[in-house]
């Protein structure tokens, strides 16, 4: 006689504490979307995360990019889609009294000059300023509501675009993360592993 034991799943709430990089699995469009967006980020961070200044640095063939540029290119992405972009304002600090308007590609090369700790918190923060940002605009109007940023005929852009627009430079990015973080210790994969935080 056999006994067959019952395979247990994880309860949502267990799930979300492995997997908080996972979007709902029937969810609001809002939720979606920013579930989405958030997994490209929990997977860039993973893809850049505890390297030295060597592995932040590291660049394949002809290429200039590299994690390190890339993590303060995101950072800086962050901030001014969620504040010139979405309300015309200035994106603030550290980027005001930093920012290098006469040299191309500042904040890639910049980024060189950097410690990988002072890296990781640049995006790190630059993330959590986001997240409460887009939180307090859709308190205010939703996905619908038109932010500051136009088009050539005056068409304002809605939030819903700013957020696509930033999954889609996600998407793009952390596909050169896959390739760099490979070529640097040959860590590959889809998703971090079941519980990994930065």
């Amino acid at each position: 006689m056999t006994t067959d034991t019952p395979i247990s799943t994880p309860s949502a709430s267990d799930a979300a504490a492995l997997r908080p990089w996972e979007p709902p699995m029937a969810g609001t469009e809002t939720e979606h979307l920013l579930g989405a967006l958030d997994r490209l980020r929990w997977t860039f961070r993973w893809k850049a995360a505890r390297l030295d200044a060597a592995g932040l640095q590291a660049r394949i063939g002809t290429s200039a990019l590299t994690l390190g540029g890339l993590l303060k290119h995101l950072a800086f992405v962050e901030d001014y889609t969620f504040t010139t972009k979405m309300r015309g304002e200035a994106p603030g600090e550290p980027w005001e009294s930093t920012y290098r308007f006469d040299v191309e590609d500042w904040v890639f090369v910049s980024a060189a000059d950097q410690t990988p700790e002072e890296l990781y918190a640049l995006w790190d923060e630059a993330v959590e300023r986001s997240r409460a940002r887009v939180t307090a605009a859709l308190a205010d109007g939703g996905l619908d509501q038109q932010v500051d940023i136009a088009d050539d005929h005056g068409r304002h852009a809605s939030l819903r675009r700013l957020v696509f627009d930033l999954v889609e430079e996600y998407g793009r990015h952390t596909g050169h993360a896959d390739l760099l973080r490979e070529a640097v210790d040959g860590l590959a994969g889809e998703d971090p592993p079941d519980g990994w935080r930065a």
